[in-house]
């Protein structure tokens, strides 16, 4: 892939020197500022050491399992630029131990995590590289902790040029995991192809250029999070990196353009305007842009969601605020599929089918995806006949979404085709339409839904603070089930005893609910008649 997308990228940043954009590190209380000519050099020294010293060479993996920070960064860009293969692994969800190394082939996994199961472990910080064994093979894995890499990125000097690394379409550049909201998270290798047909589509509709600043705090792991680093290379502009616990701090000091993110962190965004609102007792148009400048910086030209449902009422709130907030749709195994975007929007839908991807809705109403560059048409980890399920005859990924796409190609999403409940008497209920109506108050931060029984549906509702606002969630259950079908209305409400939250196991790196979790948490109370706030 010389001519596309990853071929333009190592072959260097844009021209212009300061002018071709910066990249930017935030915690919590600083900011490290680069050039892009800068992060290019460094991530140079970092490939000739990855070829040098580890004797890494096209088409061997590396695995990253660290927290977002500039060697996260150098590690993917130098890969790429000696044409070898990344796995992202998302602190929490593995440990860097043999079994990762074996499991998902990696000649060096680089981590600023406590080298789990190797004798005498120490915190990676202040340790050496740790040799892993590598199960049937003659090499060794070897286990290197960040601060390394950070070393060999501030030698001066640049190295000798690099053999050009030719990307063919159908080459993996990476491999991604799901979200892992059931059972082990699946491994799916990420064509160059799909990288490069997103990346163009993204850049034909918002046109990111020299001036805006697109601001990404998820998990590096997650590939589109990489992406407007790539981005930035190839277009001129700026990009931040930062956490999702340093995120909101960050904001006000680095005033980006563009903010990408969940539905959940843009929902915690409208409760903190909420509270400057009512702190300030001012309810005017002019109060809630500056509400929304006190979070977001004032220089948003508009905020990026996708990857879970959105609520009507937070799109419409942030928009009120002068903050447009546009919805899209896709999965990994897909990339982006739609998009709304500022010439093309439609309230309620998840966008316009992008350039290069067909959207088929089959007989059962599930969406399917065709792309002119596919990701993968299989997947590489995976329990026997997941493959199968998702990617189907044709080139086609099956998503188990329900949906509809109207007359001018708008995709509307329904819920998903695993979420339908059948009732005893025979009538089906998608369980979304209830879901985001009952998370539609202050007092409710997410909810699932249940059918114990298939006789009454029963949420459980994660309180947006502690202790719940039992009295609010009470009455506010009572006004959504007056305006739900018969079928559709919740019988009772059972309250966590804690926020879902990545670290309890009850929300995916994404912030979706891990369905599958919150039921067996609160197995007991959901089947158990008593519990619970009762609809009147």
């Amino acid at each position: 892939m010389t001519e596309g997308t990853l071929g333009r990228i190592v072959s260097g940043p844009p021209d212009g020197g300061d002018r071709g954009g910066h990249i930017a590190f935030a915690s919590l209380t600083r900011t490290e500022r680069l050039p892009l000519t800068e992060l290019y050099r460094r991530s140079g020294l970092v490939a000739h050491w990855l070829r040098d010293r580890h004797g890494i060479r096209p088409g061997d993996r590396i695995g990253i399992l660290a927290a977002n920070g500039p060697e996260w960064v150098l590690l993917d860009l130098a890969a790429l630029r000696i044409g070898a293969e990344t796995a992202g692994f998302e602190p929490g969800k593995f440990s860097p131990d043999s079994r990762l190394a074996d499991r998902y082939g990696l000649r060096v996994l680089f981590t600023d995590r406590p080298a789990a199961g190797t004798p005498g472990a120490v915190p990676m910080a202040a340790a050496g590289a740790v040799t892993v064994p590598m199960a049937e093979t003659e090499t060794e894995a070897v286990t290197v902790p960040m601060t390394e890499v950070t070393a060999v990125a501030a030698q001066p000097g640049e190295g000798p040029p690099l053999p050009p690394a030719g990307w063919d379409p159908k080459s993996v550049t990476t491999v991604k995991f799901t979200s892992g909201s059931t059972g082990e998270p699946k491994g799916l290798g990420a064509t160059a192809g799909s990288v490069d047909s997103s990346l163009r589509a993204v850049q034909q509709i918002f046109h990111h250029g020299p001036g805006d600043d697109l601001f990404v705090f998820l998990p590096l792991s997650l590939l589109q999070q990489r992406y407007w680093v790539y981005s930035a290379l190839l277009y001129g502009h700026d990009v931040t990196v930062s956490t999702y616990e340093a995120a909101f701090a960050a904001l006000r000091r680095v005033r980006p353009t563009v903010v990408m993110g969940v539905p959940a962190f843009f929902e915690t965004a409208k409760r903190q305007m909420e509270n400057r609102l009512r702190r300030s007792g001012a309810t005017d148009g002019q109060a809630l842009r500056d509400a929304g400048r006190a979070v977001f910086g004032d220089r948003i030209r508009y905020l990026w969601t996708g990857s879970a449902p959105a609520s009507p009422g937070m799109l419409r709130f942030l928009t009120d605020a002068g903050l447009p907030i546009y919805e899209g749709y896709g999965l990994n195994e897909t990339c982006i599929v739609t998009k709304n975007h500022p010439g093309a929007h439609r309230e309620g839908s998840v966008g316009q089918v992008l350039p290069g991807k067909e959207v088929l809705i089959g007989p059962d109403g599930v969406v399917g995806v065709r792309s002119d560059h596919p990701v993968n048409d299989h997947y590489a980890y995976a329990a026997p006949g997941d493959s199968e399920k998702m990617f189907r005859p044709g080139g086609i990924v099956r998503t188990g979404d329900l949906g509809h796409l109207d007359e001018d190609g708008f995709l509307f999403i329904h819920g998903r085709a695993d979420d339908v409940i059948v009732l005893d008497n025979g009538k089906k209920v998608v369980v979304r339409p209830v879901e985001e109506a009952l998370r539609a108050d202050p007092a409710v931060a997410e909810c699932v839904v249940f059918c114990p029984g298939q006789t009454e549906l029963v949420a459980v509702v994660s309180p947006a603070a502690v202790p719940a606002d039992r009295t609010a969630i009470s009455v506010h259950l009572e006004r959504t089930n007056a305006r739900l079908a018969a079928d559709e209305r919740i019988s009772r409400a059972v309250v966590a005893d804690e926020p879902f939250s990545i670290g309890n196991g009850l929300l995916t790196s994404q912030y979706k609910p891990r369905r599958a979790r919150i039921l067996d948490a609160y197995r007991a109370a959901v089947h158990d008649p008593s519990e619970g706030i009762h609809a009147r």
